[in-house]
């Protein structure tokens, strides 16, 4: 394992799985041990934060805590952990036991690696809470686990005393964006890239799948969209059809559902047209506040990925401030 990893550290893609989720249900399908690396504790300067995972399957691992200063070794002592079962420690940067360990920030980061069965409750647990979209937190003292429904508080709460943590486990995030012309489909392929379960609505679109990977394709109008994958707060929801008659009504459902974040393409000179019409829909002031009528970043371009860059920009700042605030 840590061979694999290392040899995969010229072009670190392994990194960019923030969500162990995915790995954990596809090993306990396939009936397979992994081991889940969670750093629980961060002292001064740190890539990442507490609550940060990686995740080891056999030669794979996805996540990573420092953009290359530990994960290596990590691998090793996660390879060792997989062998005997036993919970390991590790505490890397100011004042770790291995001084030819360097991290770059001169922070430090304490790690706890845990051996996952295919069998066990609490991950079974973790997984279908995912698949209904509730939010839960885990459980874990290194080698018992256990899964609460709800959210509320930081990602990650330690407890020294005896040692255990919980962490926060929200639903993936999703963005649904209706549309076929090449902004729409250039916003649905950058939110697949960055780790979104994204939904692509073309009313009536070709029978033919989308030219690129991991986007949910439907071809029916956006509200009936809207009924087989409710908005939440970690749902963002983008009508670009540019035709009021598909964005209308789809949109306020968007937000009337809670949605993170909904925005509707066009013109600045349609928002008063379109906001009139939404009023004659039965949508009040605050439903039309909730509204984007112009998405994305001024300034930064009208070329499909400009747009479609400035609209994730805005996506991930205002979900991430909706999560903050559902998790209390």
């Amino acid at each position: 394992m840590p061979d694999a990893l290392i040899d995969g550290a010229d072009w670190p893609l392994f990194g960019w799985i923030d969500d162990t989720r995915p790995g954990l249900a596809a090993a306990r399908f396939a009936g397979r041990n992994v081991v889940l690396a969670t750093l629980y504790r961060v002292e001064g300067s740190a890539p990442r934060g507490a609550g940060a995972q990686m995740l080891f399957d056999g030669t794979q691992a996805s996540g990573y805590f420092s953009g290359d200063c530990i994960e290596g070794d990590v691998a090793r002592h996660a390879a060792e952990v997989m062998a005997d079962g036993q919970p390991r420690h590790l505490h890397y940067g100011m004042g770790s036991p291995w001084i030819d360990i360097r991290l770059r920030c001169g922070g430090a980061l304490y790690v706890l690696l845990e051996r996952i069965g295919p069998d066990c409750a609490g991950i079974g647990a973790l997984l279908a809470h995912g698949k209904r979209r509730e939010p839960c937190r885990t459980l874990t003292n290194g080698t018992q686990r256990s899964v609460v429904q709800g959210g509320a508080g930081a990602l990650l709460t330690l407890y020294d005393k005896p040692f255990e943590f919980s962490r926060r486990h929200d639903p993936a995030r999703r963005l649904i964006v209706s549309g076929g012309d090449p902004g729409a489909l250039a916003l649905a392929c950058l939110a697949s890239q960055a780790g979104f379960d994204t939904v692509l609505v073309r009313p009536d679109g070709p029978a033919g799948e989308p030219p690129f990977a991991g986007t949910t394709y439907l071809r029916c109008e956006p509200e009936v969209a809207l009924d087989r994958y409710p908005c939440d707060a970690w749902t963002a929801y983008v009508g670009a059809t540019h035709e009021d008659h598909h964005d209308l009504a789809a949109c306020l459902k968007a937000v009337r559902q809670g949605a993170a974040y909904v925005g509707m393409i066009g013109a600045r000179t349609r928002a008063t047209g379109r906001m009139a019409s939404l009023k004659a829909l039965g949508a009040s002031d605050d439903e039309i506040d909730g509204l984007h009528f112009s998405p994305g970043i001024a300034g930064l371009g009208k070329a499909p990925w400009e747009v479609a860059t400035g609209i994730m920009a805005e996506v991930m700042q205002a979900m991430r401030v909706a999560q903050n605030l559902a998790a209390g």
